[in-house]
Protein backbone atom coordinates (compact mmCIF):
# COMPACT_ATOMS: atom_id res chain seq x y z
CA UNK A 1 0.00 0.00 0.00
CA UNK A 2 1.55 3.59 -1.21
CA UNK A 3 1.94 5.95 1.58
CA UNK A 4 0.29 9.16 1.72
CA UNK A 5 1.95 12.03 1.21
CA UNK A 6 1.35 14.41 4.11
CA UNK A 7 4.07 16.95 3.71
CA UNK A 8 1.74 19.87 2.63
CA UNK A 9 -0.75 18.53 4.90
CA UNK A 10 1.28 18.97 8.55
CA UNK A 11 3.15 22.07 7.12
CA UNK A 12 1.77 24.72 9.27
CA UNK A 13 1.32 22.81 12.41
CA UNK A 14 5.07 23.53 13.44
CA UNK A 15 5.54 24.88 16.86
CA UNK A 16 8.96 25.93 18.93
CA UNK A 17 8.75 25.46 22.79
CA UNK A 18 10.88 27.58 25.75
CA UNK A 19 10.70 27.17 29.44
CA UNK A 20 12.05 30.06 31.11
CA UNK A 21 12.92 29.70 34.83
CA UNK A 22 10.18 27.58 35.68
CA UNK A 23 9.06 25.90 39.01
CA UNK A 24 6.35 23.64 40.44
CA UNK A 25 5.85 24.30 44.07
CA UNK A 26 2.97 22.37 45.94
CA UNK A 27 1.29 22.90 49.49
CA UNK A 28 3.82 21.62 52.58
CA UNK A 29 7.47 23.19 50.63
CA UNK A 30 7.58 20.30 47.75
CA UNK A 31 9.50 21.42 45.40
CA UNK A 32 8.30 19.37 41.80
CA UNK A 33 10.35 21.06 39.26
CA UNK A 34 13.27 23.59 39.80
CA UNK A 35 14.59 26.41 37.59
CA UNK A 36 13.31 24.15 34.45
CA UNK A 37 14.93 26.17 31.00
CA UNK A 38 15.02 24.62 28.05
CA UNK A 39 14.72 25.48 24.08
CA UNK A 40 12.82 23.20 21.90
CA UNK A 41 13.52 23.70 17.78
CA UNK A 42 10.70 23.24 15.77
CA UNK A 43 10.31 19.77 14.85
CA UNK A 44 12.88 18.16 17.84
CA UNK A 45 12.13 15.02 19.63
CA UNK A 46 12.65 15.95 22.77
CA UNK A 47 12.63 13.23 25.64
CA UNK A 48 11.96 13.87 29.54
CA UNK A 49 13.91 10.97 31.30
CA UNK A 50 14.54 10.40 34.69
CA UNK A 51 13.47 8.16 37.55
CA UNK A 52 10.17 8.46 39.35
CA UNK A 53 9.41 11.38 40.89
CA UNK A 54 11.87 13.28 39.18
CA UNK A 55 9.38 15.84 37.73
CA UNK A 56 9.35 14.91 34.07
CA UNK A 57 5.61 14.29 34.10
CA UNK A 58 4.74 16.99 35.98
CA UNK A 59 7.02 19.34 33.42
CA UNK A 60 4.84 18.28 30.89
CA UNK A 61 1.63 18.76 32.86
CA UNK A 62 2.84 22.17 33.23
CA UNK A 63 3.19 22.64 29.22
CA UNK A 64 0.05 21.22 28.49
CA UNK A 65 -1.59 23.44 31.08
CA UNK A 66 -2.96 20.40 33.17
CA UNK A 67 -0.80 22.12 36.15
CA UNK A 68 -0.76 25.66 37.04
CA UNK A 69 3.47 26.88 36.89
CA UNK A 70 3.83 28.41 40.22
CA UNK A 71 7.28 30.22 38.87
CA UNK A 72 8.55 31.37 35.62
CA UNK A 73 7.32 31.18 31.91
CA UNK A 74 6.25 28.70 28.35
CA UNK A 75 6.06 29.70 25.27
CA UNK A 76 4.55 27.95 22.22
CA UNK A 77 5.93 30.03 19.36
CA UNK A 78 5.81 33.45 21.02
CA UNK A 79 3.14 32.82 22.78
CA UNK A 80 2.89 32.63 26.52
CA UNK A 81 0.65 29.82 27.47
CA UNK A 82 0.91 29.92 31.21
CA UNK A 83 -3.06 31.47 31.45
CA UNK A 84 -4.17 29.83 28.36
CA UNK A 85 -6.89 26.67 28.24
CA UNK A 86 -5.62 23.33 27.55
CA UNK A 87 -8.08 23.59 24.53
CA UNK A 88 -6.65 26.70 23.26
CA UNK A 89 -2.86 25.79 23.26
CA UNK A 90 -2.99 23.45 19.75
CA UNK A 91 -1.70 20.73 22.02
CA UNK A 92 -2.04 16.76 21.57
CA UNK A 93 -1.42 14.65 24.46
CA UNK A 94 -0.86 10.75 24.33
CA UNK A 95 -1.22 9.08 27.98
CA UNK A 96 0.14 5.74 29.33
CA UNK A 97 -3.65 5.02 29.57
CA UNK A 98 -5.44 4.69 26.23
CA UNK A 99 -8.37 6.58 27.31
CA UNK A 100 -10.38 5.25 24.55
CA UNK A 101 -14.21 5.38 24.71
CA UNK A 102 -15.31 1.71 24.72
CA UNK A 103 -19.08 1.62 23.38
CA UNK A 104 -17.66 3.68 20.59
CA UNK A 105 -15.46 2.37 17.41
CA UNK A 106 -12.42 3.52 16.53
CA UNK A 107 -13.71 6.00 14.12
CA UNK A 108 -15.88 7.61 16.73
CA UNK A 109 -12.97 7.66 18.96
CA UNK A 110 -10.54 9.17 16.91
CA UNK A 111 -13.53 11.99 15.30
CA UNK A 112 -14.53 12.70 19.01
CA UNK A 113 -12.85 16.25 19.65
CA UNK A 114 -13.27 17.20 16.40
CA UNK A 115 -17.60 16.84 16.58
CA UNK A 116 -16.48 18.70 19.64
CA UNK A 117 -15.22 21.57 17.81
CA UNK A 118 -18.08 21.65 15.42
CA UNK A 119 -16.59 20.35 11.93
CA UNK A 120 -17.84 19.51 8.89
CA UNK A 121 -18.41 15.65 8.43
CA UNK A 122 -16.71 15.78 5.42
CA UNK A 123 -13.44 17.41 7.33
CA UNK A 124 -13.83 14.72 10.17
CA UNK A 125 -14.03 12.10 7.38
CA UNK A 126 -10.89 12.98 5.91
CA UNK A 127 -8.64 13.86 8.87
CA UNK A 128 -9.72 10.28 10.53
CA UNK A 129 -9.13 8.60 6.88
CA UNK A 130 -5.99 10.37 6.95
CA UNK A 131 -4.87 9.28 10.49
CA UNK A 132 -5.94 6.10 9.55
CA UNK A 133 -3.69 5.76 6.71
CA UNK A 134 -0.50 7.04 8.36
CA UNK A 135 -0.89 4.50 11.22
CA UNK A 136 -1.97 1.82 9.29
CA UNK A 137 -4.89 1.05 10.89
CA UNK A 138 -7.74 1.77 8.34
CA UNK A 139 -8.92 -1.99 8.61
CA UNK A 140 -9.81 -1.57 12.49
CA UNK A 141 -12.00 1.65 12.17
CA UNK A 142 -15.31 0.14 12.90
CA UNK A 143 -13.96 -2.17 16.01
CA UNK A 144 -14.63 -1.32 19.20
CA UNK A 145 -11.55 -1.18 21.65
CA UNK A 146 -12.50 -4.51 23.53
CA UNK A 147 -11.79 -5.85 20.12
CA UNK A 148 -8.01 -4.56 19.67
CA UNK A 149 -4.97 -5.45 21.06
CA UNK A 150 -2.78 -3.32 23.27
CA UNK A 151 -0.45 -2.31 20.28
CA UNK A 152 -3.40 -1.33 18.30
CA UNK A 153 -5.27 0.88 21.35
CA UNK A 154 -1.99 2.35 20.96
CA UNK A 155 -1.72 3.31 17.40
CA UNK A 156 -5.64 4.67 18.27
CA UNK A 157 -4.76 6.86 20.69
CA UNK A 158 -2.01 8.51 18.68
CA UNK A 159 -4.32 9.03 15.72
CA UNK A 160 -6.77 10.56 17.87
CA UNK A 161 -3.82 13.13 18.75
CA UNK A 162 -2.84 13.22 14.89
CA UNK A 163 -6.35 14.17 14.00
CA UNK A 164 -6.13 16.99 15.52
CA UNK A 165 -3.54 18.95 13.54
CA UNK A 166 -1.63 20.17 16.69
CA UNK A 167 1.60 22.08 16.69
CA UNK A 168 2.71 20.00 19.55
CA UNK A 169 2.54 15.95 20.59
CA UNK A 170 3.32 15.12 24.27
CA UNK A 171 3.47 11.84 25.18
CA UNK A 172 3.79 10.55 28.53
CA UNK A 173 4.53 7.38 29.05
CA UNK A 174 2.63 5.98 26.30
CA UNK A 175 4.51 2.57 25.94
CA UNK A 176 4.39 1.21 29.81
CA UNK A 177 1.18 -0.99 29.24
CA UNK A 178 2.91 -2.77 26.27
CA UNK A 179 4.96 -6.22 26.38
CA UNK A 180 8.91 -6.00 26.00
CA UNK A 181 8.43 -6.93 21.93
CA UNK A 182 5.60 -4.82 21.67
CA UNK A 183 7.61 -1.41 23.40
CA UNK A 184 10.01 -2.38 20.45
CA UNK A 185 7.10 -2.04 17.84
CA UNK A 186 5.90 1.03 18.79
CA UNK A 187 8.94 2.67 19.58
CA UNK A 188 10.33 2.51 16.24
CA UNK A 189 6.63 3.11 14.69
CA UNK A 190 6.42 6.68 16.98
CA UNK A 191 9.85 7.66 15.84
CA UNK A 192 8.53 6.96 11.63
CA UNK A 193 5.40 8.94 13.06
CA UNK A 194 7.34 11.66 13.65
CA UNK A 195 9.83 11.75 10.83
CA UNK A 196 6.28 11.44 8.82
CA UNK A 197 4.79 14.57 10.26
CA UNK A 198 7.46 16.69 11.09
CA UNK A 199 6.51 18.80 14.02
CA UNK A 200 7.30 19.06 17.36
CA UNK A 201 7.27 16.06 19.91
CA UNK A 202 7.28 15.84 23.62
CA UNK A 203 7.95 12.33 25.26
CA UNK A 204 7.93 11.84 28.74
CA UNK A 205 9.34 8.25 29.85
CA UNK A 206 11.24 6.23 32.67
CA UNK A 207 13.28 4.10 30.29
CA UNK A 208 16.66 5.28 29.06
CA UNK A 209 16.05 2.66 26.07
CA UNK A 210 13.46 4.59 25.02
CA UNK A 211 15.08 7.72 25.47
CA UNK A 212 18.09 6.79 23.44
CA UNK A 213 16.83 5.43 20.57
CA UNK A 214 13.59 7.44 19.88
CA UNK A 215 15.19 11.33 20.58
CA UNK A 216 17.24 13.88 18.58
CA UNK A 217 17.45 15.44 22.64
CA UNK A 218 17.40 14.12 25.67
CA UNK A 219 16.73 15.70 29.16
CA UNK A 220 17.81 14.10 32.25
CA UNK A 221 16.42 15.03 35.53
CA UNK A 222 16.33 14.16 39.05
CA UNK A 223 14.57 15.58 41.96
CA UNK A 224 13.10 18.44 39.96
CA UNK A 225 16.75 19.49 38.42
CA UNK A 226 17.88 19.03 34.87
CA UNK A 227 20.92 17.37 34.75
CA UNK A 228 22.10 17.24 31.14
CA UNK A 229 20.40 18.46 28.09
CA UNK A 230 22.36 16.69 25.06
CA UNK A 231 21.99 14.19 22.45
CA UNK A 232 21.87 10.42 22.99
CA UNK A 233 25.59 10.14 21.49
CA UNK A 234 26.99 13.16 23.98
CA UNK A 235 24.87 11.53 26.94
CA UNK A 236 26.25 8.19 26.68
CA UNK A 237 29.66 9.58 25.86
CA UNK A 238 30.28 12.76 27.86
CA UNK A 239 27.71 12.33 31.02
CA UNK A 240 28.09 15.43 32.97
CA UNK A 241 28.01 13.62 36.00
CA UNK A 242 27.75 10.12 38.09
CA UNK A 243 24.02 10.31 37.46
CA UNK A 244 23.40 10.81 33.96
CA UNK A 245 26.33 8.06 33.86
CA UNK A 246 25.16 5.70 35.36
CA UNK A 247 21.28 6.69 34.54
CA UNK A 248 22.10 6.55 30.56
CA UNK A 249 23.76 2.64 29.64
CA UNK A 250 22.39 -0.70 30.23
CA UNK A 251 23.91 -2.35 32.17
CA UNK A 252 25.08 1.26 33.88
CA UNK A 253 28.41 2.31 34.01
CA UNK A 254 31.24 0.65 36.72
CA UNK A 255 31.77 3.25 39.44
CA UNK A 256 35.30 2.42 40.87
CA UNK A 257 36.33 4.28 44.16
CA UNK A 258 40.14 4.96 42.82
CA UNK A 259 43.22 7.40 44.06
CA UNK A 260 45.22 9.41 41.03
CA UNK A 261 48.82 9.44 40.80
CA UNK A 262 50.98 11.30 39.19
CA UNK A 263 54.36 10.68 38.18
CA UNK A 264 56.22 13.19 36.22
CA UNK A 265 54.00 13.84 33.09
CA UNK A 266 52.45 10.98 33.75
CA UNK A 267 49.25 9.89 35.27
CA UNK A 268 48.04 6.48 36.85
CA UNK A 269 44.66 5.67 38.60
CA UNK A 270 44.66 2.54 41.20
CA UNK A 271 42.17 0.84 42.91
CA UNK A 272 42.10 -2.71 44.86
CA UNK A 273 46.07 -3.52 44.53
CA UNK A 274 45.52 -2.65 40.72
CA UNK A 275 47.26 0.58 38.51
CA UNK A 276 46.14 1.67 35.56
CA UNK A 277 48.39 4.05 33.25
CA UNK A 278 46.11 6.38 31.67
CA UNK A 279 46.39 8.42 27.91
CA UNK A 280 47.90 11.34 27.63
CA UNK A 281 45.41 13.48 27.32
CA UNK A 282 45.03 12.91 30.99
CA UNK A 283 47.90 14.94 31.98
CA UNK A 284 46.16 18.01 32.09
CA UNK A 285 45.51 20.38 35.08
CA UNK A 286 42.22 19.33 36.36
CA UNK A 287 43.86 15.61 36.54
CA UNK A 288 47.55 16.63 37.86
CA UNK A 289 46.27 18.74 40.53
CA UNK A 290 44.41 16.31 42.24
CA UNK A 291 47.45 13.83 42.41
CA UNK A 292 46.95 11.52 45.60
CA UNK A 293 43.35 12.25 45.71
CA UNK A 294 40.44 9.58 45.84
CA UNK A 295 38.22 10.21 42.66
CA UNK A 296 35.37 7.99 40.93
CA UNK A 297 36.44 5.79 38.07
CA UNK A 298 33.65 5.28 35.71
CA UNK A 299 33.85 2.11 33.00
CA UNK A 300 31.38 0.86 30.85
CA UNK A 301 31.22 -2.63 30.55
CA UNK A 302 31.86 -2.59 26.91
CA UNK A 303 35.46 -0.77 27.86
CA UNK A 304 36.67 -4.01 29.71
CA UNK A 305 37.33 -6.92 27.93
CA UNK A 306 38.73 -10.38 27.87
CA UNK A 307 40.15 -10.49 24.49
CA UNK A 308 43.22 -11.71 24.51
CA UNK A 309 45.27 -9.71 21.95
CA UNK A 310 44.12 -6.66 23.81
CA UNK A 311 44.72 -7.80 27.14
CA UNK A 312 48.77 -8.61 25.86
CA UNK A 313 48.65 -5.26 23.42
CA UNK A 314 47.89 -3.01 26.55
CA UNK A 315 49.78 -4.39 30.07
CA UNK A 316 49.73 -1.12 31.32
CA UNK A 317 45.61 -0.91 31.83
CA UNK A 318 45.48 -5.26 31.88
CA UNK A 319 44.18 -6.79 35.39
CA UNK A 320 42.59 -9.92 36.55
CA UNK A 321 39.76 -10.49 37.79
CA UNK A 322 37.34 -13.88 39.47
CA UNK A 323 34.21 -14.93 37.34
CA UNK A 324 31.14 -15.18 38.95
CA UNK A 325 28.59 -15.64 36.51
CA UNK A 326 28.47 -15.42 32.82
CA UNK A 327 25.13 -14.32 30.76
CA UNK A 328 25.05 -15.34 27.31
CA UNK A 329 22.57 -13.25 25.36
CA UNK A 330 23.78 -14.57 21.82
CA UNK A 331 25.17 -11.06 20.03
CA UNK A 332 26.89 -10.19 23.74
CA UNK A 333 28.16 -12.14 26.81
CA UNK A 334 28.18 -10.64 30.29
CA UNK A 335 30.98 -11.50 32.44
CA UNK A 336 30.26 -10.51 36.28
CA UNK A 337 33.39 -10.71 38.42
CA UNK A 338 35.47 -10.00 41.12
CA UNK A 339 38.35 -7.50 41.61
CA UNK A 340 40.52 -8.11 44.63
CA UNK A 341 37.36 -10.86 46.27
CA UNK A 342 36.05 -7.19 47.14
CA UNK A 343 35.09 -4.65 43.72
CA UNK A 344 32.49 -6.19 41.64
CA UNK A 345 32.54 -5.05 38.01
CA UNK A 346 30.54 -5.79 34.84
CA UNK A 347 31.60 -6.37 31.47
CA UNK A 348 30.76 -6.58 27.83
CA UNK A 349 32.17 -9.32 25.87
CA UNK A 350 32.33 -10.42 22.36
CA UNK A 351 30.99 -13.81 22.60
CA UNK A 352 32.76 -15.20 19.26
CA UNK A 353 36.21 -14.49 21.43
CA UNK A 354 35.13 -14.91 24.90
CA UNK A 355 36.71 -17.70 26.81
CA UNK A 356 35.74 -16.83 30.40
CA UNK A 357 33.51 -19.65 32.38
CA UNK A 358 32.01 -19.21 35.89
CA UNK A 359 34.69 -19.81 38.72
CA UNK A 360 38.02 -19.02 36.77
CA UNK A 361 40.83 -16.38 37.06
CA UNK A 362 40.05 -13.89 33.53
CA UNK A 363 42.86 -11.92 32.42
CA UNK A 364 41.31 -8.17 31.58
CA UNK A 365 42.12 -4.55 30.27
CA UNK A 366 40.54 -1.42 29.97
CA UNK A 367 40.29 0.05 26.90
CA UNK A 368 41.31 3.92 28.41
CA UNK A 369 40.41 5.89 25.67
CA UNK A 370 36.97 5.14 26.91
CA UNK A 371 37.13 5.88 30.85
CA UNK A 372 35.89 9.07 33.01
CA UNK A 373 36.86 10.66 35.91
CA UNK A 374 34.32 12.42 38.71
CA UNK A 375 35.19 14.33 41.22
CA UNK A 376 34.55 12.33 44.95
CA UNK A 377 32.74 14.98 46.07
CA UNK A 378 30.22 16.91 44.14
CA UNK A 379 30.32 13.80 41.67
CA UNK A 380 30.76 15.62 38.46
CA UNK A 381 33.16 14.80 35.51
CA UNK A 382 36.59 16.49 36.34
CA UNK A 383 36.96 16.24 32.27
CA UNK A 384 34.14 17.63 30.42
Amino acid sequence: MKKPDIGDFWRYFMASLSFQHVYKKYDGGVVAVSDFNLEVADKEFVILVGPSGCGKSTTLRMLAGLEDITEGEIYIDDRCVNDVLPKDRDIAMVFQNYALYPHMSVRDNMAFALKLRKMTKDEINRRVSEAAKILEIEHLLDRKPKALSGGQRQRVALGRAIVRDPKVFLMDEPLSNLDAKLRVQMRVEITKLHHRLKTTFVYVTHDQTEAMTMGTRIVVMKDGFIQQVDSPTELYDNPVNTFVAGFIGMPPMNFINAVINVEGSDVFISFENVTIKLPERYAVEEVMERDGQEVIFGVRPEAITDEANFVTDHPEAAFTADVEVVEMLGAETYLYVTVNASLPLTCRVDPTTSQSSIGEVVDLAIDTNRIHIFDKDTEQSIIS
